[in-house]
């Protein structure tokens, strides 16, 4: 079975795979090698185990670009990405003699003609199949998708870019591949009130591609579904993804060195140990959005209830009731590795922040959200940020503070560059103004001017005075408040690029469309909301498409990105926006050499 909860979107990719490549080339007893190359394998990776695939046929799975034993009797199945280098190594398995008996290929995304002549003329008479199955995205978790690409930040929004087109064109063609999945063609919207216009372009591209990969034969092209894509740019909420988040899996990516969702501890017997953080582990999936300070409590709790559900009431206790209890042994040692996990990250977690930014994330709070936590508007923000950033110098790291004064700076949409100046030399950061003044690139007010602040109008938010927040957590990332309106159809200025749901009704959910047979693309039978913010997604705007689903019930949200990112991998990416591409570099260093 495919890893995360039923139904979720790795679970609808991983029948999507089973359906359009696995028994499409199935017969009874006949097993086949699965050839993947560095995308769909980490496609697999996220929606299946090498046990789904062994129940499926697939007997051996190999990569594309390793030298690879030859198996003459045996059938090949292809699934890789429709580039050059993709396809010389799959022509390279039958020149000038045949690896395999016969090669069943199928590509995550259209194929261009070129590369496709070229397949035809090589190697046409080793291919059974050759088809596009269009999924060229990753199922990170059940509600959250990205197109695996970080480098498309500094494409995107680099003033040097020189790929930008085709960096949004490749997103717009996996984004498609996303909704084909779904089985939706949604009505695209974009944020309408914005300084720079690289999502409404990608919106565009997207509405149009969506029209040419629905139009049937006949030229008739499939109606607009009950369905909505919101498109935004990353600039549109700059506090979220740089404010100091304190649920679980925020918390534990920001501070913690998480990498590949691998997270490394020691056990008090000094032995290392690594846990892999995904849906897999029914602990994670629940406490991954609570706010830390319930986690730790919640943890014992959580591991009776899971165990509960395992179990099967046997009054008596027979022969084949006590091998049942020795095959659950098994389960119930990995419940309790994964308490041991658990707590052992909840630690972790806050022993980063006692004593060490617990004081910085309530003045972070009170920028963010422009009052204390008595409720009082913040009048003075300088006079907030300053008393935390003053000395000791090594009191907080480089990004704790640049993090602060950017804060700083959003609260007040902008300021001037002699206040900038004092500030910088005031809490120790000269020589760091990348990583301030970059934020321009993205449409951010940095330095005040009266024609930037007309388009950077921040948007009315939802009183949310009387959901019972935590005081260092009463900030909510701007893009709940416009999936919650999405759903009651209440949003302003997000335009469509052309056609609209015809009667989207996203609260209730009730269409005609959802009255035919459930399938597992009919996911859940209810009306999707797909976000797509470019340049990222923070861990805290990915919880906020799990809170509205569940509130909403009769809408599903979905969200997605480039990539995932952490507050220091975009203070990072911000910084390099100043860089020159290598070849424009090279030039420029001979020039002021010569």
């Amino acid at each position: 079975m495919a890893s995360g909860p039923e139904h979720g979107l790795k679970w609808i990719v991983w029948q999507r795979i089973k359906n359009s490549i696995l028994e499409d080339c199935r017969k009874p007893g006949l097993w086949k090698v699965l050839i993947l190359d560095q995308f769909t394998t980490q496609l697999l990776s996220s929606c299946c185990k090498m046990s789904d695939l062994m129940s499926e046929g697939i007997t051996i799975v190999e990569d594309l670009y390793k030298i690879r034993e030859p198996v003459p009797e045996m059938k090949a199945i292809y699934f890789i990405t429709p580039t050059a280098k993709s396809v010389e190594a799959f022509i390279k398995d039958f020149k000038p003699k045949a690896k395999y008996k016969a090669a069943y290929v199928y590509f995550t995304d259209s194929c261009p003609d070129a590369l496709f002549n070229k397949i035809k003329l090589e190697c046409a008479r080793h291919i059974r199949v050759c088809k596009e199955v269009h999924i060229s995205f990753l199922p990170q978790e059940s509600q959250v998708f990205t197109c695996n690409n970080s480098g498309a930040f500094k494409s995107i929004y680099s003033p040097h870019s020189e790929d930008r087109g085709k960096m949004l064109d490749t997103l717009a063609d996996q984004i498609v591949t996303l909704c084909a999945t779904l089985n939706e063609n949604p009505g695209v919207r974009y944020k309408k009130e914005s300084s720079v216009q690289y999502a409404k372009q990608l919106a565009e591209m997207v509405d149009r591609k969506l029209d040419d990969h629905y139009r049937l034969d006949s030229g008739v092209k499939k109606e607009k579904t009950q369905s909505q894509l919101l498109i935004v740019d990353r600039g549109f909420d700059p506090v979220s993804p740089v404010l100091h988040e304190l649920t679980y899996q925020a918390m534990a990516y920001d501070l913690l060195p998480i990498e590949k969702d691998t997270y490394r501890y020691k056990m008090k017997d000094g032995s290392e140990k690594e846990a892999l953080l995904n849906e897999s582990d029914e602990l994670w999936g629940r406490l991954r959005h609570m706010h830390i300070a319930q986690v730790t409590e919640q943890i014992p709790k959580l591991v009776k209830e899971i165990s509960a559900s395992k179990k099967t009431p046997d009054s008596k206790i027979s022969i084949g009731g006590l091998a049942n209890l020795m095959k659950k042994m098994p389960s119930f040692r990995k419940q309790v590795a994964q308490k041991t996990v658990h707590l052992n990250l909840a630690e972790d977690c806050m022993n980063s922040y006692q004593g060490k930014i617990d004081k910085l994330c309530q003045v972070e709070q009170d920028l963010a959200v422009g009052m204390d936590v008595e409720g009082q508007k913040v009048k003075d923000p300088m006079r907030t940020l300053l008393p935390v950033l003053l000395p000791p110098k090594d009191r907080y790291t480089k990004h704790d503070k640049i993090r602060a004064v950017l804060l700083y700076i959003f609260s007040l949409n902008g300021t001037t560059e002699e206040n900038l100046n004092k500030l910088i030399e005031h809490v120790e950061i000269t020589g760091e103004q990348e990583y301030i003044l970059n934020w321009k690139e993205l449409g951010v007010p940095i330095i005040s001017s009266p024609g930037l602040l007309s388009m950077f109008r921040k948007s009315t938010r939802r009183d949310r005075s009387q959901d019972g927040m935590y005081s260092v957590s009463r900030w909510t990332p701007v893009i709940k408040d416009v999936m919650e309106d999405a759903v009651e159809n209440k949003l302003q200025d997000w335009p469509h690029v052309s056609g609209a749901p015809t009667a989207w009704n996203g609260s209730r959910a009730v269409s005609a469309r959802q009255k035919h047979k459930a399938s597992a693309d009919d996911h859940h039978g209810s009306s999707k909301l797909i976000v797509f913010i470019l340049g990222g997604v923070s861990f805290s705007e990915v919880r906020c498409a799990y809170e509205v689903t569940q509130a909403t019930k009769g809408c599903e949200v979905f969200i997605g990105s480039s990539h995932i990112l952490t507050p220091t991998g975009l203070l990072n990416d911000i910084q390099g926006l100043s860089s020159l591409p290598k070849q424009q570099f090279t030039i420029e260093k001979e020039r002021s050499s010569s």
